[in-house]
């Protein structure tokens, strides 16, 4: 189902997947359960139930206690969980350090994540100068059309950054890149240069700059940019704001656990 389009799942598969969230949260609830208590809390017979049971225990978020055993949640749900409380860390710090910048800059910061083939803004706070009301926490925006995005772009494996230009890009406004190999000699310019920058790509009269933000092991886990109208966030302050920018995503890099050599 990895490569399938969720629309065209088959109702067998959604209710295979929805009695493999109700095993997990019988679990969660119960704690260690039988199959046979599985089966009977699902209505199934145990053989269904054992097949869900051998899916979820391969992937580590079930296991067996002993031969024939009961079963408890895995230490994969602790991965899982993980993985949402670091992104939970990530937008409360965050909102610290961009009100903070946003002050300095007077204009809009945001700090966004890679998900799904798009970008999310977990934090954002509007300096004094801000000119929009717009909230963009929790917004969807795209990759290559946003500094946040390109970061982002350029900063992921090879295989998933070549998989998505592979895909057809939307062009939002004349000076938007869809090009695939443009775009690609872009990304490899912003991963040298620390930072990237958009003029008017997502929409006219509008600049951006970002810069990752490093997570413990070094990798970048989002990218924090600043934005503003083109007459007041012209190229040449975009050039001159990527220091403070960066000092503030250092600061909340070593907030999240990391720590330059």
């Amino acid at each position: 189902m990895r490569n399938q389009d969720a629309g065209n799942a088959t109702p067998s598969q959604v209710q295979s997947v929805d009695r493999a969230i109700s095993v997990l949260e019988l679990l969660a609830r119960n704690g260690e359960t039988g199959i046979t208590e599985i089966a009977g809390e699902l209505g199934v017979h145990k053989s269904t139930a054992s097949r869900l049971l051998s899916v979820l225990e391969n992937r580590g978020l079930v296991v067996q206690l002993g031969e024939r055993g009961k079963y408890a949640i895995g230490f994969g749900i602790v991965r899982l969980a993980g993985a949402a409380t670091g992104r939970m860390d990530l937008a409360k710090l965050g909102r610290q350090t961009c009100q903070g910048l946003a002050e300095t800059l007077g204009e809009t910061v945001n700090i966004a994540i890679a998900d799904d083939g798009v970008a999310i803004n977990v934090s954002q706070a509007r300096g004094s100068a801000a000119i929009t009301t717009q909230n963009w926490t929790g917004q969807r925006t795209p990759l290559h059309a946003t500094s946040s995005g390109k970061v982002l772009l350029a900063h992921m494996g090879d295989g998933e950054r070549k998989r998505l230009l592979r895909r057809k890009l939307e062009q939002f406004t004349p000076r938007t890149t869809v090009d695939p190999d443009e775009l690609s000699a872009e990304l490899r310019r912003v991963a040298e240069d620390g930072y990237a920058a958009c003029f008017e790509e997502l929409e006219l009269g509008m600049h951006a700059v970002a810069v990752p933000v490093l997570g413990p092991g070094g990798d970048v886990v989002a990218a924090m940019s600043a934005s503003g109208p083109s007459y007041r966030l012209s190229k040449q302050r975009v050039r001159q704001i990527v220091r403070p920018l960066a000092e503030a995503s250092a600061d909340l890099s070593a907030q999240l656990g990391y720590f330059a050599e």
